[in-house]
């Protein structure tokens, strides 16, 4: 089959939207299906043989310059204008111009593809693309971004920050009516299908659950671990991640453990929440940050601790985990979202706790650094799931399986019940 996959950014290393673009495209060509994948700023680092289609936006929030206003010269079209009036205004506007640039592509390109696959754009110019190119469209929706809003809605302290928050999620509404209107929607766990199905209201009937892999350069290290070293991953400086639970359960075992040492692999936003934790809780010396990194110095970080923490409030799949299992590196995960259909039953290869509580965070992070033989047990286990249960080759396969469903089905009825012409 010939696949058009949209990604409207697609960072490389963090964050998975990046990730599942490349490994994703990588074995669907490996099956031997033609890959061209759509991508807005930034662009996704793609193996040999997928080809790149890059749809230039004005990157309104790269780095180091986020919420920047762009030169006159750079303005090419109204849309450009509308983006940056959006952004303005406190919103959050990429997915919708995402989709309608890239349905300019596409109207032209018709005929070009056998299906479309969004990944979680979900903007509402691509209810529009199966007219503009003849091909179904399906997309992977990760999680419901309504998880996001109501979390970062809780803990906002202030109304001029509810207010801003609501204005940023403002694309949500639309992204739920874009979902409701796909041919098949693919989510990676039954926790996200049954938040895509509640929450975006779509219809259980069209979701399919295909979950994530991992790739094989993730393994278990060859030097030994720093002892008293815990590591943790966020792909944003966000609550939803769980980053102030784990630096106050951090600060907790420190005052009876000094040899401790946290490694973060995010990037902190200056002056945020958790800037000033790491003063609040007279620990910023012993917290180090890291970000952007390649994937052999991420497997080789994940390899040098002793203990990792998940600390997630919600998540719908959660790839680091699955990472970290097949690096061989124990853990404390959150019983949040997905992450316990990841790791397997509680014991097996992680302890589970209760997320948001420092406490029993803090106590479960202590037992495993004091249980050498359970930590031998849980490295084992885990990288022995990782490697049976995770795999992109299989990922692949069965999303190639839901394209081939959703060909299928272009001669049946529309989503929202109208009779498809023949063409």
């Amino acid at each position: 089959m010939r696949v058009a996959l949209l990604s409207y950014r697609s960072k490389p290393h963090c964050g998975g939207q990046g990730v599942y673009v490349r490994h994703l495209s990588r074995e669907l060509v490996g099956l031997g299906h033609e890959v061209e994948v759509f991508s807005g700023q930034p662009y996704p680092e793609l193996d040999d043989g997928v080809r790149l289609t890059k749809v230039p936006s004005l990157d309104l929030y790269r780095e180091p310059d986020p919420f920047r206003t762009p030169r006159r010269e750079e303005y090419r079209d109204l849309l450009d204008l509308g983006e940056v009036a959006a952004m303005w205004c406190g919103r959050f506007p990429e997915p919708r111009t995402f989709s309608r640039r890239v349905l300019r592509l596409l109207r032209e390109r018709a005929g070009d593809f056998d299906v479309v696959h969004d990944n979680q754009t979900l903007g509402s110019a691509l209810l529009r693309v199966e007219q503009a190119t003849g091909a179904p469209l399906v997309a992977t929706v990760h999680h419901p971004i309504t998880v996001d809003r109501r979390i970062e809605l809780a803990s906002a302290q202030t109304w001029r920050r509810r207010a801003s928050l609501r204005r940023w999620y403002g694309f949500v509404g639309m992204q739920a009516r874009v979902a409701r209107g796909m041919r098949l929607v693919l989510t990676p766990s039954e926790s996200a299908k049954g938040d895509v199905v509640g929450e975006f209201g779509v219809d259980p009937g069209r979701v399919r659950v295909v979950p994530l892999g991992v790739d094989d350069a993730f393994a278990p290290p060859t030097r030994p671990r720093v002892p008293g070293r815990i590591l943790a991953m966020a792909s944003a400086d966000a609550p939803l991640k769980g980053i102030a639970t784990l630096l106050e359960a951090f600060a907790k075992l420190r005052t009876e453990r000094a040899e401790l040492s946290l490694v973060l692999v995010t990037k902190p936003r200056p002056g945020g929440a958790t800037d000033r934790l790491l003063d609040e809780l007279a620990i910023r010396e012993h917290v180090t940050f890291v970000h952007g990194v390649t994937t052999s110095a991420l497997v080789e970080l994940m390899g040098s601790a002793e203990v990792a923490c998940v600390p997630s409030l919600y998540e719908g799949f959660s790839l680091p985990t699955a990472e970290l299992m097949a690096t061989a590196t124990p853990l404390v995960v959150s019983r949040a979202g997905a992450i316990p259909e990841v790791v397997g039953p509680a014991g097996s290869c992680a302890d589970l706790v209760t997320p948001g509580d420092v406490g029993e965070l803090a106590a479960a992070v202590g037992s495993l650094l004091d249980d050498p033989d359970r930590r031998a047990r849980y490295a084992a286990a885990g990288r022995r799931r990782a490697q049976e249960l995770f795999s992109w080759r299989a990922v692949a396969a069965a999303t190639a399986a839901t394209y081939a469903e959703a060909l299928e089905s272009m001669d049946a009825r529309e989503p929202g019940g109208r009779t498809r012409a023949h063409r």
